[in-house]
């Protein structure tokens, strides 16, 4: 779990509550340790992302357990399309949020946050800023 929670960036406290309430799975030993399969870092990864977009803790499961389906219904499919459109109108809305205020920001502030920022973040505000200019 040590070793998992170094990789992933993450306490091995939170393993530990993901395991415990179903987000992610171990299998156990003979001995009881926990042993997690590579899918897990590639889970713990998506979980991560989640958070940084407020997905709550139920909706990341809901999605997990969509991603592991081999046999989608229609009615998952267009639940899963119902949510996304729903996240990129939200998304739409925060955008007009920022637009206004990047205005008011001058070069130099606005290169100091794209420094700050990951690539798609950066890449985000140099879009926001050409639509303003």
């Amino acid at each position: 779990m040590g070793e998992l929670a170094t990789i992933a960036n993450v306490s091995k406290r939170t393993i530990d509550y993901y395991t415990n309430i179903g987000l992610i799975q171990a299998k156990r030993t003979k001995s009881n340790y926990r042993i997690y399969s590579e899918d897990v870092l590639s889970d713990l990864r998506f979980i991560e992302e989640c958070k940084l977009m407020h997905i709550p803790l139920d909706e990341i499961k809901r999605k997990l357990e969509l991603k592991s389906k081999t046999d989608m219904h229609t009615g998952d499919v267009e639940k899963q399309i119902d949510l996304v459109t729903k996240q990129i109108k939200q998304l739409h809305n925060e955008i007009a949020v920022l637009l206004p205020l990047i205005n008011h920001l001058d070069k130099e502030q606005i290169s100091d946050l794209s420094r700050k920022l990951n690539t798609e973040g950066s890449t985000l505000i140099k879009s926001l800023v050409s639509l303003t200019s």
